[in-house]
């Protein structure tokens, strides 16, 4: 009797899904940031040089903050002239013009901005209310248009916050709104401690519409704190919503929001997606093979239940 393939899911197509998602990947930045120990430049490098092998079409690099906030991505100058020439879109962070200006020198053609919906997160994150923060952010999106650059705005907080609670859906559609009207072209909204469920995603993508946001301009940031992330992922996506954020292996999570478990892994978004007839683009082995590699260099196994299955952890 022969052994079944298990390597791949059937595929089921639903009514009412997108033919295609593009997945941002967030590993190289938002996974490697929140790690105890520093990541070698030349690690993370290969690390990108594979997540674009794999078929990744946006993976983010780094982020141009300042080393005292985030001392694990302080090779910002180092690492990007090092994949800068990988035929696919590497964001990087900008938090104020200086780190535009770091940016620009190496060359970089679409950044990303990092603003809450939440008073009390903006506060432990930046230091600011909400609007002092939006206006921070201001003169950055300016020069970054003025300079040609694709600008996306990362909406930290969407659903719920440690501090204050559930979010309310009009003060998030507040901050979209006017995010959008500085020069963003795209809209992440996070689910920072990942308190969302799929009702919530639908109403707040539902309030976003009525109140003129375009679908195409958003994407969705899940965390999975309470293995709601798919769910939420599959809600937004019966919206229309095609830009989901993932992180290779389910490295990361958020270093001011402690209650914040790992970001959505990347293989158990593209298992998902291949069982639904989404195309993607990614060789899924080929990604699970890079992030067993890079669970090997950080020392622990990935917590991607799909990472697990199909590798068990295999170096």
């Amino acid at each position: 009797m022969s052994t079944p393939d298990l390597g791949l899911p059937m595929t089921v197509r639903a009514d009412g899904l997108p033919a295609r998602v593009r997945i941002h990947e967030v590993g190289p930045r938002d996974g490697l940031q929140n790690e105890k120990e520093t990541v070698p430049t030349e690690v993370k490098a290969e690390f990108i040089r594979r997540l674009a092998d794999a078929g990744l079409t946006t993976v983010e690099a780094t982020s141009f903050v300042h080393p005292k906030w985030v001392p694990q991505l302080s090779d910002a100058e180092r690492l990007y002239p090092l994949v800068a020439d990988l035929p696919v879109d590497l964001p990087v962070l900008v938090p104020n013009e200086r780190g535009l200006d770091r940016a620009l020198a190496l060359g970089a053609r679409r950044v990303a901005v990092f603003a809450s919906a939440t008073e009390s997160f903006a506060r432990a994150n930046l230091n600011r209310t909400v609007d002092e923060a939006i206006a921070m952010f201001e003169p950055v999106l300016a020069r970054a248009k003025a300079e040609g650059l694709h600008v996306r705005g990362y909406l930290s907080m969407c659903f719920g916050d440690p501090w204050e609670g559930p979010v309310p859906v009009p003060q998030v559609v507040r901050v979209c709104r006017t995010l959008l009207g500085m020069g963003c072209d795209e809209l992440s909204l996070g689910d920072t401690i990942g308190v969302a469920t799929p009702g919530h995603v639908t109403a707040l993508l539902t309030a976003l519409t009525e109140a003129e946001v375009p679908t195409d301009v958003l994407g969705v940031h899940f965390h999975d704190t309470y293995g709601q992330a798919l769910a939420n992922t599959l809600a937004a996506l019966q919206h229309g919503v095609t830009t989901v954020d993932a992180s290779a292996g389910g490295l990361g999570g958020c270093p001011y929001a402690k209650s914040a478990t790992g970001n959505l892994a990347t293989e158990d978004l593209v298992w998902m997606l291949r069982g639904l007839g989404i195309d993607t683009g990614v060789d899924l082995g080929r990604l699970v093979a890079t992030s067993a590699w890079m669970a090997a260099r950080v020392g622990r196994p990935s917590p991607s239940r799909t990472v697990r299955a199909l590798s068990h952890q295999e170096q």
